[in-house]
């Protein structure tokens, strides 16, 4: 298919997951291997033994995936030690988030690449956990009391991987009504609100500045291609193309309209506001502009269901 300015881009399909017996069979080696590539990421033994055990139990079968289930069947397991280890501890994050990128890479980078940008929720009972209130909770349709995340993930011609993620917290949470909740949760005082689009937002430029992984396209659902702020974000990288979903309703102009762009003042400020003058015709919605256009430009792939009902393709 082609993008702007006639550029060639590679139809590919996305390798599905597979396992085997004997990616069963070497999963714990796998797993050694893999932690032992952020060694120095820890200043002692006792917290980066734990980090692997903690690892291990979130992918076993145990019914309940917090500390002492975890750290009580394990060989040397000690449930005060890895609770040390998951509130107290000390590691270089940072240096995390720029390793983890180039393994992804080196594995599964390709030039057209593509970002994900979505979010999903865990089901929280307590109220002690950070960001955790009743919000739309996207696993299970509807409100509950949860954590929200904003991910990223990257997929190739070989494979896909998560890539990145930020944790969302409600505006509420930075009310007076919950200072003592963000002490008792040791919620920095840097931290500020954030919206989910501008944490997609910030690891997509975080990506981009650190240029570690290659990727073309960029994709997310209509939270975000709604946004006025996240498309200017992908625009403004060069040779980067965007597929993101929109509201039926979105009002689209086939022609641009006739603009003027006036200064005003608001509580002592001056401001700019984009006034429309007079345009030929009126906008159409999405949905009507699809269903006006040829059906040659149209090709059919699987979908699935939103959180909400709605279909995708």
């Amino acid at each position: 298919m082609k993008g702007n300015k006639g550029e060639e881009h590679r139809v590919f399909s996305i390798p599905k997951f597979t396992r085997n017996r004997t990616d069963v069979e070497g999963f714990m080696d796998e797993r050694k291997g893999f932690h032992e590539a952020f060694r120095d990421c820890f200043s002692r033994g006792e917290p980066r033994e734990n980090f692997f055990r903690y690892r291990v139990g979130q992918f076993s079968e145990l019914e309940r995936k917090s500390v002492e289930p975890i750290a009580l069947p394990g060989e040397g397991g000690n449930v005060r030690s890895m609770q040390r280890m998951v509130s107290d501890a000390q590691w270089d994050e940072d240096l995390f988030l720029q390793r983890y990128p180039r393994l992804v890479g080196e594995d599964l980078g390709d030039d057209e690449g593509i970002l994900i940008f979505d979010e999903t929720s865990f089901v929280k009972k307590g109220d002690d956990s950070i960001g955790v209130a009743r919000q739309y909770c996207g696993s299970l349709g509807k409100g509950e009391n949860c954590q929200v995340g904003v991910f990223t993930a990257y997929a190739s011609p070989d494979g896909y991987a998560l890539l990145d993620k930020r944790l969302f917290i409600p505006e509420k949470w930075f009310s007076e009504p919950y200072q003592e909740r963000r002490l008792k949760c040791r919620l920095p005082e840097t931290t500020v609100f954030q919206t989910k689009v501008e944490l997609a937002v910030e690891m997509l430029e975080q990506i981009c500045t650190e240029g570690i992984l290659p990727f073309r396209y960029v994709v997310a659902d209509a939270g975000y291609g709604k946004s006025i702020d996240f498309i200017p974000a992908a625009e403004k990288h060069p040779g980067v193309v965007y597929f993101l979903a929109v509201p039926s309703d979105t009002l689209c102009w086939l022609k641009p309209p006739v603009t003027e762009e006036r200064v005003y003042t608001y509580g002592g400020e001056r401001r700019s506001k984009t006034i429309l003058l007079e345009t030929e015709r009126a906008p159409v919605t999405a949905s009507s502009f699809a269903l006006n256009l040829n059906r040659y430009f149209w090709y059919r792939r699987p979908g699935f269901g939103g959180h909400q009902g709605t279909d995708r393709l």
